[in-house]
Formats: structure tokens, sequence, C-alpha cells
């Protein structure tokens, strides 16, 4: 098969029902017709259904061993040419939704792909575990799967020096080995999307002191057991003039319970092995990789809010004002700098012990640790443009009644009539001031983490030999054996 039709995924999940609880309700009947649901599965068919577009295809497909077509986020890059193809498709998909899908499928394709390339990690506790990887890596390109994670747990204590050792310890964790497989009981945090994905993928949390959590393996969204429970969704019904976003990209968030779930031993990578859980993510190039793919998104989602801010500029007529000119051009820097940092970690790519053109980790880091504490700068810029013409928003049954003569008067802009300006400003105000909005703010935040803990992986994976050894040089300063 090697692609699949957006309505081929709808039927998809429709058919598997992975037990998905909302508002206090499990998710019955047909997924697709969900009001929580409906838009955000339309707007991942969408994505499928792009990939299928004649004139679209070379971007974002690539032909496989077999000779089938084959979404581009599965392509293991050889070449630097490779990388770019890879960008290209990256933003090909995120301009569908301005960059606000987090969990487009390129990003979890990409992390399977570059896992699968570095699969001999997982060999050294059974060389059975990492052909499981490779398994799962080839169906999911021959059948288009696509998959949520999760990573994190819990958040009982966060206290610095505690570890949850005890007998009921509620993270997920093996409770059984058995013949079949091993037993997982508990819950991780934070599934997006959980329950509107073929598969799930476990990666354990780094910092564990407990064996139990150190395990690796996917198993399909509707195994018996496996609970997601979404928090409230984002999309009230409401039309796409009134929530012009959250109607269409509340990916909604999800806890993951595991109640005694059996995960068959083919589908395990490795279990209670701290030494693979603390060389997963160092021995792989999974950080550039990923990176690689969300700093791309990253760049489209800037442009969205850079058309956003120049319409509403145009559309009241402020441009002329020294202040927004200057505001307006923060979010060119941002974008420029982000352009650059991915096409400076592309142009450094080298060849990886595992056979992958990877692109440079440096640029890459320094884009995601600048973007989590830039995004916020984007907020307040629309919210200091729009100022109260982001709470004079009336909605738009507002201007199917009877009141839409005063409506169109008073709500005017210089260059756009108010059924138009209002649009406008409802969009800048989804993308930045609606639970959907401030959610956007706290995922960019914190997506690989806060701000301070991407600084300090910065900190210490840069290497700055070379500009001290410069300084000490330019002062004559000797080394401990007088040597300059």
């Amino acid at each position: 098969m090697g692609l699949i039709s957006g309505q081929q995924y709808i039927d998809r999940i429709n058919s598997l029902q992975p037990e998905l609880w909302i508002d206090g309700e499990r998710v019955k009947g047909k997924f697709s017709e969900h009001p929580s649901l409906k838009g955000i599965m339309q707007s991942k068919a969408n994505l499928y259904d792009l990939q299928l577009c004649e004139n679209k295809l070379n971007r974002m497909t690539f032909q496989n061993e077999s000779g089938e077509r084959t979404g581009m986020s599965f392509l293991p890059p050889k070449t630097k040419e490779d990388l770019e193809r890879r960008r290209l498709a990256f933003q090909e998909w995120a301009k569908t939704s301005g960059g606000l899908l987090g969990r487009s499928p390129d990003y979890l394709n990409t992390i399977l792909m570059t896992f699968t390339q570095a699969a001999d990690v997982f060999s050294e506790q059974d060389p059975v575990f990492s052909q499981n990887l490779r398994n799962l890596y080839q169906s999911a390109v021959k059948n288009d799967l696509s998959f949520t994670h999760t990573f994190i747990h819990p958040q009982v204590n966060r206290g610095r020096y505690h570890f949850d050792l005890s007998s009921d310890q509620i993270a997920a964790h093996i409770k059984e080995k058995t013949t079949d497989g091993l037993i997982i009981h508990g819950a991780r945090l934070l599934a997006t999307q959980g329950g509107l994905t073929d598969e799930l993928i476990v990666f354990p949390q780094g910092g564990i002191a407990d064996s139990s959590m150190a395990n690796g393996f996917s198993i399909p969204t509707n195994t018996e057991g496996l609970r997601f429970i979404a928090r409230e969704s984002f999309d009230y019904g409401k039309s796409q003039y009134d929530h012009p976003l959250g109607s269409r990209f509340d990916e909604i968030d999800s806890i993951v319970v595991f109640d005694n779930v059996l995960v068959p031993w083919d589908r395990v990578f490795f279990y209670e092995n701290m030494k693979v859980t603390n060389e997963l993510y160092s021995k792989t190039s999974f950080y550039p990789q990923t990176i690689h793919q969300v700093a791309n998104r990253c760049i489209i989602k800037t442009e969205f809010f850079l058309g956003i801010i120049q319409l509403m500029v145009d559309t009241i007529n402020v441009g002329e004002y020294d202040h927004v000119q200057e505001k307006v051009a923060d979010i060119i820097v941002a974008l420029e700098a982000m352009k650059a940092f991915v096409l400076s970690a592309e142009m450094q790519a080298k060849i990886d012990v595992w056979g992958l053109m990877t692109p440079a980790s440096e640029p890459l880091f320094s884009a995601i640790r600048y973007y989590a504490k830039i995004y916020p700068r984007f907020t307040e810029i629309i919210q200091l443009l729009g100022a109260s013409g982001l709470v004079s928003i009336p909605g738009e049954n507002d201007f199917n009644s009877p009141i839409r003569e005063d409506l169109d008067q008073y709500l005017q802009a210089a260059n756009a009539g108010a059924f138009d300006r209002v649009k406008i400003f409802r969009l800048a105000w989804d993308l930045t001031m609606s639970a959907f909005g401030s959610r956007q703010t706290l995922y960019e935040q914190f997506f690989f983490g806060g701000p301070l803990n991407l600084s300090k992986m910065l900190y210490r994976s840069y290497d700055r030999t070379d500009s001290t050894e410069w300084i000490k040089k330019f002062l004559s300063i000797e080394d401990e054996k007088g040597e300059l």
C-alpha cells in the first residue's frame, strides 16, 4: 500500500475503537463524528490526502525499496539532498495547519525512522528486540501507520530527590513478566492525539531510578486495558468563523492508563534496562533528526504569525507607527533566525555511526531553545497590537442577526468591512488568547523541556574548546606545562 488516503485514516481509527474518555464519557460510535474529534481528524485526513496529490507526490513521498510510494517522513536521509527533501515535506505538511499541529504524523515517523536506523542499540539485551523495531518500521512504511507516544511520568512529587520506588507506584511500570509478554500497570503523560492514532509508542523518561520503568515498546491503541483520558476539548462546536483554529486543530492531550496491559514480546524493544535507557538518546541521532522536523514546523508557524500580524496592521492602518514596525520586525528576525538555524544544521550535516545523514546538533539545540524563549513574545505582540480589538469580536451568529447593521457601522476598519475585520481578529485571538491559543504557548515553551533545561543541554553539549584556546593564546596564558 505505502500511502493511505484521508478517508482510509478515518475509517481505520473508527474501526479501531480505542478506549478514549472525554468529559467523563467513553467515546462510542464513529470517532470522526464525535464533536470533540471530528475537526482534528479531518485535519489529519487532509495531510494524508496531500500526499496523494499528483502535483505534490514528489515533494511529499519517495519510492521505497519495494518500489512503493512512501511518506517522505519515513525516508532515512543518506545525503544532504535528502535532508532538504525532508525539510520541504515537513514544511508542506505544516502549511496546512499554520504549524499548529505539534503531533502531525511526520513527528513520530521521524522518531521511529531514527531509532530503527540505530536498532543495534537495542540488540545488546536481545537481538530479537532490534528486529522488533525494524518490523514495526516496515509495517509503518507499508501501511502508513500513525503514532502517538508518551515519555513523561505523572507529576506526583517533583522534588529533586524523590523517586517513586514504592510497591504501589503509579507511574507505568512492569508489574509482571509472563511467557506472553510484559504486564504494564500505571499511568503516563502526555499522549497528544491519544486515541486518534494506530499505535502508541512508549519510551522511558530520562532520570529514572527504577528499572521497572526502563522500558520501550509499541502497541495498538485499542489494546485491552489501555485507556486514554483526554483533557477538556478546545473544540467547542463553534463555527470556523468563531473558532478558526480550535475547531480544526485541537489535538487533545491525554493521560495514558495501563490497566494490566499485556505487551507481547514481539512488541518489546527493551525492558528493565537502565543501560539502554541512559544511552537511548545520546547514542542515536534522536535529537538532531527530531528537532529538524520540529524546527521546520516552527518556521511555518512563525510565518503564520507574521501573516496574521501584518494583516492586522494593514486592516486598522497602523503600519506607519514606529513601535508597530519594531514589533513586526521582531517576528521577521525570529523567522529568519529559525531559517538560518535549520540551513546551518543541514550545511554542517555529517553521516552518523548508523549511516544517517544527520544535521548538526548545535544549531538545532539553539533553535529549539530560542523558540521556547521567543514564542511568548509572539503572543504578546498580537495582544499589544490588537488591544481592545481582540475583545470586541462578536460571533458569526451576531452577524446573522438583526443587529448586523450596528456591527457593520461600528466595527468597520480602515481597510476592511466589519465582518472581515472581526474574522481576522478572531483568528488572532484564537491563536493567542483562547484556551486553544494558551495551550499553544505552553506547548511551545515546554516542547523539549523547559527553557532552562534546554539551556543546560546546550551548555553541556556545545564545544567551546576552540574559543577558550583562542582567548588563552590571545592573552598569552600558559597551561600547566608552560605551553601556550
